[in-house]
């Protein structure tokens, strides 16, 4: 007792130099956890959570990265004029590659800790976040498209293909622009467990602050503002899809409520849950341990929900499509891979013919 009133009348009677050279050492980010935890609550993840996360980052790699480089070199080896619609899913199945690149070193992150160093917590960070805005964007490109090759089709079509390059560089340097703070802000360091992560490194409540605000920016033009563009332009071109008797325009309605309803299942909910986030961060919400560990885990629920998208996306906008498996087949017959005689046999070649150049492979 004598020691530690001796240790309290030592710090009454220090001045501020002193104070600061007792926490000159002192580290915000020595009191979060890997999840960027507001507050020392307990850890409740497990090995059973770190084989989940790598199994299922391991499978998603593979099916994207396999599912993506057929559509790749599907709308590559087309022979036709490609359309407005394939450049855009060109270009989303580059983000979606970019975005599969990223997960064998997340699997690895996950399974112990990040090992790769400072520079690629950056490229890495950086290559998700581009991921996140340019497909989302592309998404609302593709239904500002079809809204405008349906609903519009008399005057709107052959007006707009010269301009569908210069709209995807536009995406691909706004998806760049609103990625800098990721890669200003997402540092390599040591966690209070004494392991190395690779999150933002927060160290003042003026950042904290910033980085909040940027946080409400991703969510209203990385989600809010392209989901009420495609909610615009499918209401119309289904409502036009109605008034046809075109069977070829109501199997493109099929695959746009495969597009919308899987946009919104994927997407929603880790939306939703990051906004929930966002404003539990930003004292909207009153922060305690439980309701963190309850966000945490709807975090990784739903997390892992949106990556299985890129896997879906060839599904939706290819697969589903005859014209695309038509075109695929043809692919493969001229690498020598099947024999013309199954064209036939499949019985697609007069659907193939009587395809235009005007017509997009996925629809």
């Amino acid at each position: 007792m004598v020691t530690e009133r001796q240790d309290f009348e030592k710090m009454g009677n220090m001045n501020g130099a002193d104070l600061y050279g007792i926490f000159e050492n002192y580290n915000y980010t020595d009191f979060i956890s890997e999840e960027n935890h507001a507050s020392p609550c307990a850890d409740f993840g497990d090995d059973f959570n770190k084989i989940l996360l790598v199994t299922i980052y391991s499978l998603v790699f593979i099916l994207s990265t396999l599912g993506n480089f057929l559509v790749a070199l599907v709308i590559s080896c087309m022979q036709q004029q490609k359309t407005s619609t394939d450049i855009y899913l060109l270009n989303l199945t580059i983000a979606d590659l970019l975005f599969a690149f990223t997960l064998p070193f997340w699997a690895v992150y996950n399974n112990s800790e990040w090992i790769f160093g400072d520079y690629m917590c950056k490229i890495v960070s950086v290559m998700q976040e581009v991921n996140f805005y340019s497909g989302i964007l592309l998404l609302a490109c593709i239904s500002v498209d079809r809204y405008l090759a349906i609903v519009h089709a008399t005057h709107a079509v052959t007006q707009k293909r010269h301009l569908v390059s210069f709209v995807c560089i536009g995406v691909w340097l706004v998806a760049a622009l609103l990625s800098l703070p990721i890669f200003i802000s997402r540092k390599a360091f040591k966690s209070n467990k004494n392991l190395m992560v690779c999150y933002e490194d927060i160290r003042a409540e003026d950042i904290e602050a910033w980085r909040i605000s940027i946080r409400f920016l991703r969510h209203l033009v990385g989600f809010f503002i392209p989901l009420a563009i495609m909610i615009f332009c499918y209401g119309f071109t289904i409502n036009t899809l109605f008034r046809t008797r075109s069977g070829q325009k109501h199997k493109a309605m099929r695959v746009i409520f495969a597009v919308v309803l899987a946009f919104i299942v994927f997407w929603f909910p880790y939306n939703m849950t990051v906004f929930v986030d966002t404003l539990m961060r930003a004292k909207v919400i009153i922060e305690t341990c439980e309701v963190r560990h309850h966000i945490d885990t709807a975090l990784q629920a739903t997390q892992i929900l949106a990556f299985l998208h890129c896997c879906i996306n060839p599904i939706l906008y290819a697969f589903v499509g005859q014209k695309f498996r038509n075109t695929f087949f043809r692919v493969l017959m001229r690498k020598g891979f099947i024999k013309k005689n199954f064209l036939s046999t499949y019985g697609m070649g007069s659907s193939y013919r009587s395809s235009s150049g005007t017509t997009s492979i996925t629809l």
